[in-house]
């Protein structure tokens, strides 16, 4: 049965936080103003961002939970459905509100209506794309009528100086050379941002305006082959295994070893991400689906920073599978790197532009660094 995105849905909390704000929201580390932030954004070019954090208070304004409800919320003036009639619920993130419950069934306490089934799905950036995924088979099975997927972060909760880690000051002298460390936990405050995103699915496109098919959705791990890259609660060893914060004697030294930031191995992920997104996932899916780069009239990346956008670019064309870039369609400068939500946002963006035309193709791509899993969606317009 096919599947239609019917509307989409966004959610950016408080006002747009400029380069110039960040640190005084969220805070100084050891009270020293930071020497990294500049070479930072000057490399990930992002402008604006936003913070569930109140500028004034420094308290949070809004849950993971809140603002993933409030993304669903917007899609209410759009499709023509209301909370009650929601049959299936799913809902992506990397940073949910506490360990248990799921996420899904908290985000579904805040929005009320109806009972539903619920899915949390865990994970990082590709979160939001596996609830978007099971939302999508459970209409295409005709098990539900519709479904809500979603994707959200509050990243800011990890980002706060009384949560931030000590700069390297060693590293913090080599960033200008190496700007790939931007990405370590010393500096990953600079890099992430807050926010959530909906899509409503139906069995039926909609009435009037434009709807999405989804033609697939593609979800491949990669961790048979790779080594943790990206984690949090946890500390990874010299043999490349994770150290769970829980094999630590007590919670407090758990939290003196810093297991519970958000770390990437650097070196790793500035040398496998692209290989792994697109001589290993994209040209597979290129074969199987018998892909041309001519039929995508928009590619819809997701990346964290522009710091990758020439290298994406240029091993897409190594493999013959050039999109130019009057194609490609970002919105990381103004909204930041929500990570799971991101896709949504940017979808959601293009899809309120009125640029999509009747019959254009869409390729959405979403990686991940957590341990290597990379999803690709085709959408055409109807």
């Amino acid at each position: 049965m096919a599947v239609y995105i019917t509307d989409l849905g966004a959610f950016l909390p408080n006002a747009p936080v400029n380069n110039q704000q960040m640190e005084a929201i969220l805070g100084m580390v050891n009270q020293l103003p930071s020497r990294t932030r500049r070479i930072i954004l000057r490399n990930n070019r992002i402008e604006t961002r936003y913070y569930a954090i109140d500028p004034a208070s420094g308290e949070t304004t809004h849950s993971n939970a809140q603002l993933t409800a409030e993304a669903v919320r917007q899609l209410r003036p759009h499709a023509d459905f209301s909370l009650r009639e929601i049959e299936c619920l799913c809902c992506g993130t990397s940073s949910p509100d506490q360990l248990m419950p799921g996420h899904a069934p908290m985000v579904h306490g805040e929005l009320g209506g109806a009972p539903c089934e619920v899915l949390s799905a865990a994970g990082i950036c590709t979160s939001g794309m596996s609830a978007l995924k099971y939302a999508w088979m459970n209409v295409a099975l005709g098990l539900s009528k519709n479904a809500v997927a979603t994707g959200s972060e509050l990243a800011s909760s990890f980002m706060r100086a009384r949560l931030a880690g000590e700069v390297d000051p060693e590293k913090a002298t080599a960033l200008e050379a190496q700007p790939a460390l931007s990405f370590e936990a010393d500096f990953l405050r600079w890099m992430l941002s807050d926010g959530a995103g909906a899509a409503f699915l139906s069995n039926q496109p909609a009435d009037n305006g434009l709807s999405l098919r989804i033609d697939w959705i593609e979800l491949l791990s990669f961790a048979n082959q790779m080594e943790t890259c990206m984690y949090a609660g946890a500390e990874k060893m010299t043999d490349g295994r994770l150290r769970s914060w829980r094999e630590h004697g007590n919670l407090q030294e758990a939290v003196a070893n810093g297991s519970f930031l958000v770390k990437q191995d650097v070196k790793l992920l500035n040398q496998e991400i692209i290989t792994v997104a697109v001589e290993m996932a994209l040209a597979r899916l290129v074969a199987k689906y018998s892909l041309k780069a001519a039929e995508i009239d928009w590619f819809l990346p997701h990346y964290s920073s522009d710091y990758f956008r020439p290298q994406l670019q240029a091993r897409m064309e190594k493999i013959g599978f050039a999109i130019p870039s009057e194609r490609w369609f970002t919105n990381l400068a103004s909204k930041g790197n929500t990570g799971s939500a991101s896709i949504y946002l940017i979808l959601e963006e293009l899809f309120r532009s009125g640029k999509i035309k009747k019959g254009e193709k869409l390729l959405c791509f979403v990686p991940e660094s957590g341990r290597f899993s990379i999803s690709y969606m085709l959408l055409t317009a109807v």
